[in-house]
């Protein structure tokens, strides 16, 4: 399929799944158009023989999008940023203590335990998977994913305070998971290398400092440039322009994309427009991030659902996901008592509060994103499966009950 086809396609499914779930099924809007997108890959993979058309169809717009460079290289940038743009700065920095403690020792803590829990089960029903391929799934799939935070958190109920701290964590938990999972990949795919703490903290700090660095600069630059002038076309050119600089320069020079633009965002959208003619410049902007942010959402859990036509279906793989699922919610509450302990009295946290962190931590696309970039192995296919799942499960089952958990352990704790 060539590129118009691709886009094309893609465009006029996701407006159908839309259009169905706003008319006949109500889901919120993502969750709705990704089970639409993976009851479409499940006829697909099941009922090939019956509708070759629409089996064919599905199969090559699955197989045409580099799913991984699509989301990693092009999407991501715009998704990041238009959450950065809308975060309440004022809060984050209320909470920033508990923001990059959990972003940091809570995955490298998540990560570690998913990993022990999973090699011992794998090899209690003879899956005799290596340990370091278990530290790459879980490092993989330990850190919580922005987009799909930002996409099911704007009508949550979950308390003020919470919902900064797992929105914040997620923008910003990127570059140590990123570095976990480079480093355990690159031992995984060298048997004979051993794993580093020195090239890893190296590659930490080049990925998060670097990041952080280069969106600064070029964020301030870009708000001061906005602030000289009055034309809206001109102001979201530069936005655009912003978005896609970082993700060319953070290639040349190996820092954090994800991190460059959440610190770009944050600094124009922490400044606000104080002249009063440029009020209304600032709102529109908003309002024009938040469609666009919308629009791509829509397109990636599309994506995502129709991933399913990709991954190996097999039953002891799906049953490996749906553990794998549990032991994911174990790690990510153990990893999360460490920094609530730590916390407790300087940010007025509960122990109560592990519960809904860890029910609200939600998984996306990024871990899909990345189990395709593995490299071929025996275990690549268990690994992406078994992802798969629990992104799944992450997203509908966690977002939709989310409201609802949180409704019953507030009741609980009156």
């Amino acid at each position: 399929m060539d590129t118009i086809l691709i886009i094309t396609t893609l465009f006029a499914i996701s407006t159908v799944f839309s259009f169905i779930n706003a008319r006949f099924i109500n889901l919120p809007g993502v969750i709705g158009v990704m089970v639409l997108a993976i009851v479409a890959s499940i006829i697909t993979v099941a009922a090939g023989s019956l509708m070759p058309g629409f089996s064919k169809l599905i199969r090559q717009l699955a197989h045409s999008v580099d799913f991984s460079k699509t989301l990693l290289d092009v999407m991501l940038g715009f998704l990041l940023f238009a959450s950065a743009l809308h975060f309440d700065v004022n809060k984050l920095r209320e909470n920033l203590r508990g923001v990059l403690l959990i972003s940091t020792v809570g995955v490298i803590l998540s990560t570690l335990v998913f990993a022990g829990i999973m090699h011992e089960l794998l090899d209690l029903v003879g899956m005799n998977v290596p340990f370091i391929y278990c530290l790459v799934f879980g490092a993989l799939i330990s850190p919580t994913d922005a987009v799909a935070v930002a996409a099911l958190m704007t009508k949550s109920k979950m308390p003020d305070r919470l919902k900064t701290i797992i929105s914040g964590e997620s923008l910003f938990n990127d570059g140590i998971g990123i570095v976990l999972f480079v480093s355990f990949s690159e031992v995984a795919s060298i048997p004979e290398k051993n794993f580093s703490f020195l090239e890893a903290s190296k590659l930490f700090g080049q990925e998060v400092f670097g990041g952080l660095l280069l969106g600064s600069v070029l964020g301030y630059l870009t708000y001061r440039m906005m602030r000289a002038i009055t034309d809206f076309q001109t102001i979201v050119m530069l936005t655009i322009t912003l978005v896609l600089s970082i993700a060319a320069i953070a290639g040349i020079f190996h820092v954090s994309a994800p991190l460059a633009v959440v610190a770009a965002g944050l600094i124009i959208g922490s400044h606000s427009f104080k002249r009063d003619e440029s009020i209304a410049e600032g709102e529109n902007l908003e309002r024009v991030w938040s469609l666009a942010d919308e629009l791509l959402n829509t397109i990636l859990f599309v994506l995502i659902g129709l991933q399913l036509v990709s991954i190996t279906v097999r039953a002891d793989y799906l049953l490996i996901g749906a553990a794998a699922i549990v032991v994911l919610l174990v790690a990510r509450m153990l990893s999360i008592i460490l920094p609530v302990a730590f916390l407790r009295r300087t940010l007025a946290l509960q122990y109560s509060s592990v519960a809904i962190l860890t029910w609200g931590g939600l998984r996306g696309g990024i871990s899909v994103a990345l189990a395709l970039t593995l490299p071929d192995s025996p275990y690549k296919s268990l690994i992406l499966t078994a992802g798969f799942v629990i992104v799944v499960f992450s997203i509908v089952v966690q977002g939709l009950t989310l409201n609802r958990f949180i409704n019953v352990l507030v009741k609980d704790r009156g």
